[in-house]
C-alpha cells in the first residue's frame, strides 16, 4: 500500500476510539449536577469513615446542663432534648442512613436481578409466575409495604434494612425482566446461541453486562429512597433504636419541640434532603451518561 493510498483514508476521530466506560465518565463529569451530587456524597462517605475523628462529642453523653442549647462556638449545631450534641448525632447518624441505602438497595440486586434474568430469559411460566408475584408486591404502596415488614420483624435498624430491601426487590426484578426481554433478541445474542452456547453463559456474559447500566441508574435512585424509607421507619421507632443516632429518630425527637429548638429538626432534615437530592442528581446524570443515543 502506497503512501498516497495510506493518505486518503480517513483517520477515525478520537471520540468514536474512545472507550464507552471513559466516555460515560466524561459526559457524566459534564454535568454539574452530577458532579455536585458526587462530591456532596463523597463528604458524607469520609463524615461516615472518620465519624469518631471528626465528631466533636460523644453523640450519645447527655447533660442536663446543656438541655436544648442554640447553636453557639462549643455546639455548632446546638443541642437536643437531653443536652446531646446534635452536630455529632448527625455525623453519626450518616453511618445508618448510608448503611440503609447500601445494603438495602444490595439485597434487592441480590435478589431481584437473578429473578428478573430467569424471568425474562426462559419466559413460560416461570416468568408468568415471577410476574404475577411482583405484580402482587408492587400493588402495595412502598413505604405501606416496608412499615408492615419492618413491625413484623421487629424494630432494629439490620430488619428494617432488611424490610427495605425486600420491598426494593419488584423494581430491579420487573426492570431486570423487561431489559433482558429487549436483548435477547438481538443480534449477537443469537449468534452465541448458534454457537451452542449454554443458557446460563448467554444470560451471564452476553445478556447481563449489556444491561448494567439500566441497573446502575436505578440502583443510584433507589439509594435515595431507601434513605427516606430509613428516615421514616426511624421516625416511627422501627429503625435504628435509641440512643444510637439515626437521623429519621432525630426528627421524631424534635417535632415536640420546634417552636421553642427549631435546630433540633433543622440539621438532620437539611442532612436527608442533601444526600437523597445528591443521589438523585448523579442518578439523573448516569441516565444521561450511559444513554446509547448520547454522543
Amino acid at each position: 500500500m502506497t503512501d498516497a493510498v495510506i493518505g486518503a483514508i480517513p483517520i477515525t476521530a478520537s471520540d468514536e476510539l474512545e472507550s464507552p466506560a471513559r466516555r460515560a465518565l466524561r459526559r457524566l463529569l459534564a454535568r454539574k449536577g452530577a458532579v455536585v451530587g458526587m462530591v456532596v456524597i463523597a463528604a458524607f462517605i469520609l463524615l461516615t469513615a472518620f465519624a469518631s475523628v471528626i465528631a466533636p462529642y460523644d453523640p450519645i453523653a447527655t447533660s442536663w446542663t446543656l438541655v436544648r442549647k442554640p447553636p453557639s462556638a462549643l455546639h455548632w449545631f446546638g443541642t437536643d432534648d437531653l443536652g446531646r450534641d446534635v452536630l455529632s448525632r448527625v455525623i453519626f447518624g450518616a453511618r445508618a442512613s448510608l448503611m440503609a441505602g447500601a445494603i438495602s438497595v444490595g439485597i434487592a440486586l441480590g435478589v431481584g436481578v437473578p429473578f428478573g434474568l430467569l424471568s425474562g430469559y426462559r419466559g413460560g411460566f416461570i416468568d408468568a409466575l415471577i410476574s404475577r408475584i411482583t405484580d402482587a408486591m408492587l400493588a402495595c404502596p412502598f413505604l405501606i409495604l416496608a412499615i408492615a415488614l419492618a413491625a413484623f420483624l421487629g424494630p432494629s435498624l439490620g430488619n428494617a434494612m432488611i424490610a427495605i430491601g425486600v420491598t426494593t426487590t419488584p423494581i430491579f426484578v420487573r426492570l431486570t425482566r423487561g431489559q433482558v426481554m429487549s436483548v435477547k433478541v438481538e443480534d449477537y445474542v443469537e449468534a452465541a446461541r448458534a454457537m451452542g452456547n449454554p443458557r446460563w453463559r448467554i444470560a451471564l456474559f452476553h445478556i447481563l453486562p449489556n444491561i448494567m447500566p439500566a441497573l446502575l441508574v436505578q440502583a443510584t435512585l433507589s439509594i435515595a429512597a431507601a434513605i427516606i424509607a430509613e428516615a421514616a421507619l426511624s421516625f416511627l421507632g422501627l429503625g435504628q433504636q435509641p440512643p444510637s443516632p439515626s437521623w429519621g429518630s432525630m426528627l421524631n425527637a424534635a417535632q415536640r419541640f420546634l417552636t421553642n429548638a427549631p435546630w433540633m429538626a433543622l440539621w438532620p432534615g437539611l442532612a436527608i434532603f442533601l444526600v437523597v437530592l445528591s443521589f438523585n442528581l448523579v442518578g439523573d446524570g448516569l441516565r444521561d451518561a450511559l444513554d446509547p443515543r448520547e454522543r
